[in-house]
């Protein structure tokens, strides 16, 4: 099969989600500048850079109480920070709440029954239970083509790793099991490692 996307696919629903897959997911806490905190998944997310350590998270469709996008990128814009929040399988459903289309007021924090703790470096709320919160201070926001489609792009500058997901000196994603994004409505969970040493390593 080959289809030209502008000309559409024919299938019942889009397959391009299930093509990019797995994805990482970046569950996003903003606050507000009325103080107000926000906490919402997005599946087109990574990290892009090493020194200084930098991640992105793109955001594709705009709320009616928004101007042209959601409530992270739009807090984002307005207070220059955001924190990364890693999800774990076991997060599954309270992160699932989370990203319900809720109107700007609402506090997926409390909505979802999320224990909040505060960012170190930044003013922003972070998930107090996650297994990692990168808290990042926004380096650029980027608009592609499309109605509603930015990309966030953050430097880190303060991570947490939760005490019992460092196991001899590493971080032991087995610990906690990370959730990822697959297409449709379709999760995966990592419980299974190996590892490759590149060519020319000893």
């Amino acid at each position: 099969m080959f289809y030209r996307p502008e000309d559409g696919h024919g299938l019942p629903h889009n397959p391009f989600n299930a093509v990019v897959s797995p994805r990482p997911i970046g569950w996003i806490a903003t606050r507000g500048a009325d103080g107000s905190d926000n906490l919402a998944p997005y599946s087109f997310f990574n990290a892009v850079a090493y020194v200084p350590p930098q991640v992105m998270f793109a955001s594709t469709s705009a709320k009616e109480d928004r101007d042209g996008t959601k409530d992270s990128v739009s807090n984002i814009r307005d207070t220059g920070v955001f924190c990364v929040n890693i999800v774990e399988y076991a997060m599954r459903d309270v992160m699932n709440v989370s990203s319900g289309p809720w109107p700007r007021e609402v506090d997926e924090f409390a909505k979802a029954g999320i224990e909040r703790a505060d960012c170190h470096t930044i003013p922003c709320s972070r998930v107090a239970g996650a297994p990692a919160n990168l808290e990042c201070r926004l380096t650029q926001i980027v608009k592609l083509p499309g109605e509603a489609n930015f990309v966030v792009f953050g430097e880190v500058v303060g991570v947490h790793l939760r005490d019992d997901c460092i196991v001899d000196g590493r971080f032991d994603v087995l610990r906690y099991e990370p959730l990822a994004r697959l297409g449709y409505r379709d999760y995966a969970r990592v419980s299974e490692l190996f590892s490759l040493k590149r060519p020319g390593e000893s």
